[in-house]
């Protein structure tokens, strides 16, 4: 009988699995791996890397996320010489201004040649677009990872983006849902708290996540809504997952969190899990690689079943094979944006 599947996405702490990872992950088989600049070397080893893991939770097709928007937020790339430089979002957006018809060639495009990085890597899933909408005196965390402060534009530039991963066989993630972009603070740091009418949050926050009800895969913001539920953040709030997420959005993919170790979660490993969980999340995303932190979340997510098992499942199908691509015109659309 196969290893039931925990309801979680792991990270780990090198550029290669230790002894120690390379039997949790085939004891407790999570749903897949995120990987960060601190494992990433090489090409080589990072498919080595990838491989590891596929093979210690049994050589199934396991999914392997990765960070990979362009600029800052960059796991493959600069300071190495192994791999290209991209555009942050914003990139996109300014080329807008110029030509609609050009940036969305390029949005498209460029995410083609990041797909056709990572795929080579063994990596199958990156979390892009973020779809969150800028809001002044908002808190630089998003910043240039936004592609415009306009509605329309993050929407048209988001899913040519998008589409460009999903023709290089790469599944996207959007985030932050159901937005991040009125936070005053950085969820990593601390918990935002945005105080934004209702009306406020579906007339602008909501419509880009919306679009994109039909994606693989979603991300929650570890950020409170006052408007929506006083208390809980979106990725602890059952509220806000049922009534906005998952009812008026109208998202049905397999709805992760943002990362557990985040300090705008407050709590033990065990109970941030559980109330994830209990609100509506499908799975935990711990990110940090520590170990005995990574066992307390395996322990307390348990295993995906029931719709949760049934979206993870049709998320994985909906993955396509890499597809033919204008390979010399996205070297020059990239070249082009980065002199931009």
């Amino acid at each position: 009988m196969a290893n039931p599947i925990g309801a979680f996405i792991s990270g780990c702490i090198g550029t290669a699995l230790s002894p120690g990872e390379t039997a949790f992950f085939s004891r407790v088989n999570p749903f897949g791996l995120i990987l960060f600049k601190r494992n990433c070397e090489s090409p080589e080893q990072l498919k080595q890397l990838t491989d590891a893991f596929r093979s210690a939770v049994g050589r199934r097709n396991a999914p392997v996320f990765i960070d990979q928007e362009g600029g800052r937020v960059q796991r493959l790339g600069p300071p190495s010489n192994a791999w290209r430089q991209y555009p942050p979002a914003r990139a996109y957006g300014t080329a807008y201004a110029r030509s609609p018809l050009t940036a969305l060639r390029s949005a498209r495009n460029v995410g083609r040649l990041m797909a056709e990085d990572l795929i080579a890597a063994g990596i199958t899933a990156n979390c892009v677009p973020v779809l969150d909408v800028p809001q002044p005196g908002a808190h630089e965390v998003i910043g240039s990872r936004a592609y415009s402060d306009r509605i329309e534009q993050i929407m048209a530039l988001a899913r040519a983006h998008a589409a460009g991963f999903a023709d290089g066989g790469v599944l996207p993630v959007v985030k932050h849902i159901p937005g991040h972009g009125r936070a005053k603070a950085d969820s990593h740091l601390e918990l935002p708290v945005v105080d934004a009418r209702r009306a406020e949050l579906e007339a602008i926050d909501f419509p880009p996540f919306a679009a994109f009800a039909d994606a693989p895969m979603a991300m929650t913001a570890h950020v409170v809504y006052t408007a929506l539920d006083k208390k809980a953040p979106a990725t602890l709030s059952r509220k806000v997952i049922s009534s906005v997420i998952r009812k008026q959005i109208g998202f049905r993919g397999l709805l992760m969190t943002d990362d557990l170790s985040m300090k705008a979660l407050s709590g033990s490993y065990a109970e941030k899990t559980e109330l994830a969980l209990a609100a509506g999340c499908d799975l935990v995303l711990h990110c940090n690689g520590i170990l005995d932190q990574m066992e307390e979340v395996a322990a307390a997510a348990g295993h995906l079943r029931g719709r949760a098992l049934s979206r993870a499942r049709a998320a994985l199908r909906s993955a396509r094979k890499p597809q033919i691509f204008d390979r010399k015109q996205a070297l020059k659309d990239l070249a082009a944006l980065l002199a931009g």
